[in-house]
């Protein structure tokens, strides 16, 4: 009898120990607060040493810290880069969900897709789960704040109202169409270009390595649109014709996950008009591919997207992020292996080799 005691208390033991495990397990398919971001970023560097760091490369108007994930396979050498950001509108929960579904799906795909174990040999992923962290804090504390979009430095002496909009503070046309200098404004775009510390942030770490950047994706939400360069419909982007190609191919990809439509355009053409956006300083940086994102849905829940939509919404723009990085990858990758390949044959030719001499 005592020993029958013994197994059953184990094996509840036991039990309980599995459910504690399971509860533990983090959640992708609701919306977390700042902190338990925060502590899911941390673990993720615990469970994949080898291929993730935490990279802090700025502070909030309120002193919080901006941090990254980095993902990629160490080589030693200097590597090409993909930048994506989430929460820059604090009210869009809808993107630091889908940055932390992003990462968890690319670490899993490296285990096991040997395109994905290629990708993150030759390019390196900058993820930034949330960039307005002092915004996404002030939408959580309650019902009246949930719809807050800025971030919270103080407006102009002379202004009562907090908040600069950080996706037109950015130096790409600044304050030039689709903002409003009344500093109470959604989109107040600051006093100055890059005013800002979140702005700062990023324009300084991607900057000074903007060679290494492929492609440039930042997360926002609603509408169900893939925004390509420029805002400012005076302005046209060198490779317009390839970012329209690349995203109405993406858009198919999203497409044929859960039948949901995404339009394919610049901003004044299938949105409104802007200036100041983190999209369009990447393109006029230099970075060959920009996009905006604008996720689920067309209206019916806007910014309040219920958690139920988290997992297909994810899941679509999952597939049209990763069409996007990978046409970048390949057109990186692929030429320079056709380039080294007719150097080399341009070499052999010189020295007096032939299709003959090799057989």
């Amino acid at each position: 009898m005592m020993l029958n005691s013994v197994v059953l208390s184990l094996a509840v033991l036991l039990s309980a120990m599995g459910a504690a495990t399971v509860e533990r397990a983090y959640d992708y398919y609701r919306y977390h607060p700042m902190n338990e971001i925060s502590d899911w970023m941390e673990q993720t560097v615990k469970e994949n040493p080898d291929v993730v760091t935490l990279v802090q490369y700025g502070q909030t108007y309120e002193k919080r810290v901006i941090s990254l994930l980095k993902i990629g396979v160490n080589t030693g050498e200097k590597k090409k880069a993909i930048w994506m950001d989430c929460g820059i509108h604090a009210r869009e929960w809808i993107a630091p969900a889908f940055c932390q579904y992003f990462v968890s799906q690319i670490l899993q795909a490296y285990k096991t897709d040997p395109k994905m174990a290629d990708m993150m040999k030759n390019m390196d992923f900058y993820v930034t789960p949330v960039l307005n962290i002092d915004g996404y804090i002030y939408s959580w504390l309650n019902n009246s704040t949930r719809l807050w979009r800025k971030n919270r430095s103080p407006g102009p002496s002379d202004c009562s109202c907090l908040g600069t909009d950080l996706n037109r503070n950015f130096d790409a046309n600044w304050g030039t169409i689709g903002v409003s200098f009344n500093c109470c404004s959604q989109i107040f775009p600051g006093s100055q270009p890059v005013s800002e510390p979140e702005a700062a942030a990023v324009t300084y770490f991607v900057g000074s390595r903007i060679d290494e950047f492929l492609c440039f994706l930042t997360i926002h939400s609603y509408g169900q649109l893939l925004l390509v360069p420029y805002g400012h419909p005076n302005f046209t982007a060198p490779n317009y014709d390839e970012l329209m190609d690349v995203g109405l191919a993406a858009a198919e990809a999203i497409e044929k996950v859960h039948g949901k439509h995404y339009k394919v355009g610049t901003s004044p053409n299938i949105l409104y008009p802007n200036s100041g956006s983190s999209r369009d300083w990447a393109r006029f940086s230099g970075i060959p591919f920009s996009f905006t994102f604008e996720l689920r849905d067309n209206g019916t829940f806007g910014f309040e997207l219920p958690e139920d939509q988290i997992r297909p919404t994810c899941e679509e723009a999952y597939s049209g992020a990763l069409h996007i990085i990978t046409y970048a990858h390949d057109k990186a990758f692929n030429s320079a292996v056709a380039i080294a390949v007719a150097n080399l044959w341009a070499v052999l030719l010189a020295a007096g080799v032939t299709g003959t001499n090799l057989m």
